[in-house]
């Protein structure tokens, strides 16, 4: 019964009549915001933002995984993923002894070779540490961590930080923070985001809010609160479609979009107001000159005529529009937005001051699959890959590429959410599904001397 009634909820979200009413209601949830908020310790919030550390939220007792302990068990899940990437599809693409290079150590790159695992699993270059933070069906910070962990980012809090993770799990999905001490010690965790449907990737603003991404038909974007205080809003000004990550570009106020498709597009969200995510435009990028373009070069943008059409989706509504091969995870830094598409795992650089598209990484280089993107502090890109070879791989300013950590266990799954602290001296990240088994997600912090 409670699934039925939340298909019915989100069949009725998905109607066209309800686009004035949330646009009203997100215009009110930006207002209480503005109303609300203020600089914190922090800093003073970005327009139309979030600052500091918001009020109204009780400390939860740290559980043994918040420190990285307790004992290493798994929990089993009936839940089914409907993506199209299960855990059971990643070990088709070939086996780490058949593509050579794969051993302890591997290649050394910024930070050198890796070392042997840890007592965790995992891999690291000298001088970095590891340990789990959370354990899907396991309480951290008073919170039960839900399944299959994807997308996340990090936001100040005051003399700490919060973690957020989405949860990839079919019309129970949502998202859920992990509240960290100036020392890294779980203070307390919550949901932010419940109830919605296969929660892939997404993206942070500069106004410190979250936005989930619904990986399914007809998906929609939710912008929540990793603070905890105010309800989620779905924007349904940003489109209807199998959305996977959103990044912020806010020297030209916009936001970039990506959809997993095998023919999905690379769009740009402008709205109205800077800030305020309810009304705007969502264009797609295509060729120069009215065709659609099918390498690198130079780009456009076209407006998209019915963004949230029921009849004909939002990909083929532009005849010029450009199509990637699975678009995953994006991260907008100087001007230049990444991102990366799984089919032919490729990672892109769309320079906005240029107008042009580049390809950063190509085929093998990652070797085996990309998942989400992020950036350190000193410019180095961190690709999360999404297959048997559990690999962050980090990629230097200079192009130079090399894995950066590894899970072993054969875990036969994909790293996600990879996010740093806001000192830029942790990453967050996950496995989502621990050791092979749907529903038994494993989330990490490593630490150590990144370049920054």
């Amino acid at each position: 019964m409670r699934r039925l009634i939340l298909m019915l909820r989100r069949t009725f979200f998905g109607s066209g009549g309800l686009a004035a009413g949330v646009s009203l209601a997100g215009a009110l949830w930006q207002g209480a915001a503005l109303a609300v908020v203020g600089g914190g310790p922090a800093g003073p919030a970005p327009r139309g933002g979030y600052g500091g550390r918001l009020p109204g939220l009780g400390g939860g007792e740290d559980g043994p995984e918040g420190h990285g302990g307790g004992h290493h068990t798994q929990t089993h899940s009936h839940e089914t993923h409907g993506g199209r990437d299960s855990h059971e599809a990643h070990g088709g693409r070939g086996s780490r002894e058949g593509r050579g290079g794969h051993g302890h150590g591997g290649r050394g790159g910024p930070y050198g070779p890796l070392g042997p695992p840890d007592a965790n699993g995992i891999s690291l270059p000298a001088g970095f540490t590891g340990r789990v933070v959370a354990r899907s069906g396991h309480k951290v910070g008073g919170l039960t961590w839900h399944a299959a962990p994807e997308g996340g980012a990090c936001f100040p809090d005051g003399d700490g930080w919060i973690y957020v993770s989405n949860c990839r799990v079919p019309f129970l999905g949502g998202a859920s923070a992990i509240r960290f001490g100036p020392d890294g010690a779980v203070r307390d965790a919550y949901r932010i985001l419940s109830g919605t449907n296969l929660n892939r990737a997404g993206g942070a603003t500069p106004w410190r809010t979250w936005l989930s991404c619904e990986e399914a038909m007809r998906g929609c974007v939710f912008e929540c609160d990793p603070y905890g205080v105010r309800a989620a809003m779905p924007r349904l000004a940003l489109g209807r479609f199998r959305h996977e990550s959103a990044a912020c570009d806010p020297d030209r106020e916009v936001v970039y979009l990506t959809e997993d498709e095998p023919d999905g597009c690379f769009y740009r969200f402008i709205p109205i107001e800077w800030g305020d995510l309810t009304e705007g435009r969502l264009e797609v990028l295509c060729g120069p000159d009215g065709s659609a373009p099918t390498g690198p070069g130079p780009v456009t943008w076209q407006p998209v005529p019915s963004p949230a059409a029921v009849l004909k989706a939002a990909r083929y509504q532009v005849p010029a529009a450009r199509h990637f091969d699975g678009g995953t995870g994006c991260h907008y830094a100087a001007g230049v937005c990444h991102f990366t598409t799984r089919g032919d795992r490729r990672v892109w650089a769309y320079d906005a001051e240029r107008g042009l598209l580049e390809v950063v990484c190509d085929a093998d280089a990652p070797r085996d699959g990309v998942e989400n993107i992020t950036a350190g502090t000193g410019g180095d890109l961190y690709v999360a890959g999404d297959s048997e070879d559990m690999e962050i791989n980090v990629v230097a300013p200079d192009g130079t590429l090399a894995p950066f950590l590894r899970i072993e266990g054969g875990h036969r799954s994909q790293i996600t959410g990879p996010a740093f602290s806001p000192d830029g001296h942790r990453l967050y990240f996950s496995a989502q599904t621990g050791a092979g088994r749907v529903g038994s997600g494993v989330t990490y912090e490593v630490s150590g001397p990144f370049r920054g």
